[in-house]
């Protein structure tokens, strides 16, 4: 049977007259040019092209799992569809849905077209562009009354939230394509509004409705997660950046088992593929790379390893361990290097004219200093290669792997990074039997507004070997069957946001989303038995919406900085915040996954009890020798494995309902309790 109630449609079965009467208290109305909920008013000046309409599906055309339609049944009494049609047909339709005044909120945007973080204000000149969601405080629905607003995917455009730039205090709901040639005028299902006393649960509701009425997605819940989420495990990327090689991280893997810390996962950063720059020979690795930024414009010449580890040959490192030969300390003495190199590059982008012989000299020493360092690491690699060791055996990663595992037998999972379009600058032409064009990247109009960001610029600089959509699957599964055969059991991919950077000739960001997303679960679930896959980089509703399929763990916050001046503890308090009120939502689709830090860092013990309740997998990035293992100790058992919490951290409601009640002026609050 059907309730009808002012504006609403609740399918299901005939409620209770207790039912009826909380129905009725969270009904939505939109007439006379106000919304409001239970007779509270949400937002005024409503335009006439807004549209109010009922929440309703389809459960028999629906995938959801039996469950999570009977809770959108349930529920459904609390939500409706909000949306606006447009004048004309146009890719890109922002409209003014009324003006926010007086009342306050809780919000996600986006920082970065990366990274999205917490905002609190009480006006719609508070909200920010490219805002996720908006948590309404509304106590006059009662104790703990909420109104939750959902930006959605409709069709082949997806939406955000913005401030009116010409009305004061306007709200602005703006549905979008990507494309020149995708347009719409009929956006009325392109956000979703749901009420209730629980803001955890009117989230969760929210989340549910969204789930079965789009039907690209699939809740936490309906995911197995992978093994590594309840085990401890090494990064290798603060301790090598770019220059990873088999005979560092078995060094790294040996210190954690030595210590009684035995590493369950080990996570190969970037720096192990097979990638160059356009202008470099097209089978051959790019010399010379150390730090982040400086493999931005390189792409993909082959889905196998680098050189590095191509050259790998079994038995090496059990013939001869990296103890008798290797030296620890060189790693991280390459990167400070590197860093003092960048450090003159910069300063000499600001220097005056009479310096800059005297920088020029410095930076052209420094180089050649780096040159010596990385000639003296490729000689230590090359005489373990050129031991004997008999004819025979697997070469590269797999007998890297083999060998690993035969050492390290606690060690059941390794993944290795990759870029969502390949490398960071996508796959080369020519170099892999894909329809593969470089495109320009450019920034979608919502992002103008963000922070600076050196990898925008750098694949702004370099565009995008994009392989074209209908063979994404293709990339996918030439690269990964590839990995799985080599003893891979997992990626982690990053970079993820960047297809709206390319989308233009493609159909538009979801479609190509679709397409990306399509191959990339469909290999997940050929290659890695479904979960093993760890998404960064990700913190937009396109992935979320899209992407999500098969993924079951992504980053929560923004990276881990191992800064230890005078802004080390700010920035591990916004770590913290990020990572917390971002769980509340992509907690709905994923588990939350904390990132890595360094247990001898200044703020290690900060992390550490962040870490250890956060429910994510707890992992580190030490550089080689840099170890608390008497801190680790209290977060890891013996065997690797790690005592979880029940539920994911997430703010407590006292910690939500304040700051739900800052005002703008107090702007980010860093106090944090879970």
């Amino acid at each position: 049977s059907t309730q009808h109630c002012p504006s609403i449609v609740c399918l299901g079965p005939s409620p209770s007259p207790t039912m009826a009467s909380s129905s009725s208290q969270f009904a939505f109305s939109l007439h006379d040019g106000s919304l409001t909920v239970g007779g509270t008013v949400l937002l005024s000046g409503v335009p006439s092209n807004v549209a109010l309409s009922p929440f309703q599906f389809d459960p028999s055309s629906s995938d959801a799992p039996a469950h999570l339609l009977e809770q959108a049944t349930a529920a459904a009494g609390r939500g409706a569809f909000l949306g606006f049609t447009a004048p004309a047909a146009t890719d890109r339709a922002p409209c003014r849905i009324g003006l926010l005044a007086g009342r306050r909120f809780l919000s996600v945007f986006r920082f970065k077209t990366w990274w999205s973080t917490m905002r609190a204000g009480d006006r719609g000149r508070d909200v920010q562009p490219e805002t996720q969601w908006v948590l309404l405080d509304a106590p006059e629905l009662g104790p703990g009354g909420c109104v939750f607003v959902l930006p959605l995917v409709q069709g082949s455009f997806r939406s955000a939230i913005f401030p009116s730039e010409d009305v004061e205090d306007g709200l602005v709901l703006c549905a979008e394509s990507g494309s020149p040639a995708v347009t719409g005028s009929d956006f009325r299902r392109i956000a979703y509004v749901h009420a209730g006393t629980d803001p955890y649960k009117v989230m969760r509701e929210a989340y549910v409705a969204a789930r079965v009425h789009l039907g690209t997605f699939k809740l936490i819940e309906e995911k197995a997660l992978p093994p590594m989420a309840e085990r401890f495990g090494w990064c290798t990327w603060d301790a090598f950046y770019l220059t990873v090689d088999p005979a560092g991280v078995w060094q790294g893997v040996a210190e954690f088992t030595d210590a009684g810390v035995p590493p369950r996962f080990v996570v190969i950063d970037d720096g192990w593929q097979s990638a160059n720059r356009d202008d470099d020979p097209p089978h051959a690795d790019t010399p010379g790379l150390v730090l982040c930024g400086e493999q931005m414009t390189a792409r993909l010449y082959g889905f196998d390893e680098g050189e590095r580890f191509r050259r790998y040959r079994e038995g090496d490192l059990l013939r001869c361990p990296p103890e008798l030969f290797y030296d620890k300390n060189l790693p991280k003495t390459v990167v400070r290097k590197a860093c003092e190199i960048e450090g003159i590059v910069n300063a000499r982008k600001k220097a005056a004219a009479t310096e800059m012989s005297s920088l020029d000299a410095k930076l052209e020493q420094l180089r050649r200093e780096l040159e010596q360092l990385l000639a003296k690491s490729a000689d230590v690699l090359e005489k373990l290669r050129n031991r004997d060791g008999g004819d025979g055996g697997e070469v590269g990663l797999k007998a890297f792997l083999k060998d690993m595992r035969q050492k390290f037998p606690s060690l059941d999972d390794v993944y290795v990074w990759q870029a969502l379009c390949g490398a960071w600058g996508g796959v080369r032409p020519g170099t892999a039997a894909l329809d593969t064009v470089v495109e320009a990247a450019r920034l979608s109009p919502g992002l103008a507004g963000t922070m600076d960001d050196l990898a925008v610029d750098r694949i702004v600089e370099g565009g995008i070997g994009l392989v074209q959509p209908q063979h994404a699957g293709k990339l996918y599964d030439a690269m990964h069957s590839y990995l799985a055969g080599a003893g891979v059991t997992g990626v982690k991919v990053d970079v993820i946001n960047t297809l709206e950077y390319v989308c233009a000739e493609h159909g538009g960001r979801v479609e190509l989303a679709k397409a990306y997303y399509g191959g990339l679960s469909d290999s997940i679930a050929a290659n890695f038995e479904g979960t093993g896959i760890i998404a960064s980089m990700e913190q937009c509703n396109d992935f979320f919406f899209l992407g999500t399929r098969q993924v079951a763990m992504a980053r929560a916050g923004d990276d881990f900085w191992l800064g230890n001046g005078d802004d080390a503890y700010w920035l591990q308090g916004v770590h913290m915040v990020n990572c917390s009120y971002n769980s509340l939502w992509m907690g709905q689709f994923v588990r939350p996954d904390w990132d890595m830090f360094q247990s001898d860092h200044v703020c290690a013990a900060f992390h550490a009890a962040s870490r250890a309740v956060s429910g994510s997998p707890i992992y580190v990035s030490d550089s080689l020798g840099c170890h608390d293992f008497a801190l680790l100790k209290t977060l890891v058992f013996p065997d690797g494995t790690l005592p979880l919490c029940l539920h994911y951290a997430l703010p407590s409601s006292r910690t939500l309902s304040r700051i739900r009640r800052l005002s703008s002026r107090c702007g980010t609050s860093t106090s944090l309790e879970v």
